[in-house]
């Protein structure tokens, strides 16, 4: 069991599942919603996530039809991801966890769009896309 929150501690959560195929991903709404040279994200399982909003700041951004991100309006924490494609899954950010995880990443992705000042330092797998492994 995994435990998260937001920056300010007005959203918590408890994820009772692990996190499937965590990458970096270095397309320009991740590095835009990140503020950062990526972001690291895996998916997980919908029914494995409860979440508390104890201020009701849970608000989400739709980015793209049926796709919201979900963020706390009072710090600007991004949180999870959704797409209404595939409600099952949610995609959460890995930097929201309080508790260690065993899962690490197992790619860059999106090398195409990274930031010109990031130097992929770290030695994994690089895709020009996805990787190769999600469906």
């Amino acid at each position: 069991m995994y435990k998260g929150s937001c920056l300010c501690g007005s959203i918590q959560f408890v994820l009772k599942g692990g996190v499937v195929d965590p990458i970096y991903c270095h397309c320009s709404l991740c590095r835009k919603a990140s503020g950062s040279a990526f972001a690291t994200n895996g998916f997980i399982n919908e029914a494995d996530f409860e979440l508390t909003d104890v201020k009701s700041s849970l608000t989400y951004y739709e980015s793209s039809q049926d796709k919201r991100k979900y963020f706390c309006s009072i710090c600007g924490t991004p949180i999870y991801s959704a797409n209404a494609a595939n409600p099952d899954k949610l995609r959460i950010r890995l930097g929201v966890f309080d508790t260690d995880i065993e899962e690490r990443p197992i790619s860059h992705n999106f090398i195409t769009s990274k930031a010109n000042w990031e130097d992929l330092g770290a030695n994994l797998p690089r895709y020009e896309k996805h990787e190769p492994s999600r469906k």
